[in-house]
């Protein structure tokens, strides 16, 4: 019984090791080239990096909000604070901090400006602009605004 043990042992160890080795060789070639390793999060996808998926995300989650919240009050919320509980908007999604990118919202009654500012502006964190219109623009040479070509 004791030699049945240790064999299934040495084996689940043998399986453990290959698994490992070949997750760290797959792992190696991403890190060299983050910038190709990017994998599209759905069909269509404009974003370009993680970080551009995220920002993305995140403005589609305040330009939802932003309808829902007119189609309720009639008017559109004048801030990130007043859009907790608007769609999936969070409290948690007030901070303009979001890891790469910086939020700035400008909110009137009858239109909203939202962008999202990359801390560094490069082809794979391009800046991006919308408006009550609900287009996203997106620039990767300077700040995006309203004249910048519209996402996909």
């Amino acid at each position: 019984m004791r030699r049945k043990s240790f064999h299934f042992l040495a084996i689940i160890a043998s399986l453990a090791l290959v698994v490992s080795t070949s997750s760290a060789q797959e792992a190696a070639p991403a890190a060299q080239n983050p910038a190709s390793s990017y994998k599209p999060k759905f069909a269509g996808d404009p974003a370009r990096s993680d970080s551009e998926a995220a920002a993305l995300a995140y403005m589609r989650v305040v330009l939802r909000a932003q309808r829902q919240f007119n189609k309720q009050y009639d008017h559109f919320a004048t801030s990130l604070a007043e859009l907790v509980h608007s769609g999936s908007f969070t409290k948690r999604m007030v901070n303009p901090d979001r890891g790469d990118y910086l939020v700035s919202f400008k909110g009137k009654k009858d239109s909203f400006v939202l962008t999202m500012t990359p801390q560094h502006l490069d082809a794979t964190h391009r800046s991006f602009y919308a408006e009550d219109d609900g287009k996203i623009h997106a620039d990767e040479e300077k700040p995006a605004d309203a004249n910048s070509p519209v996402v996909k």
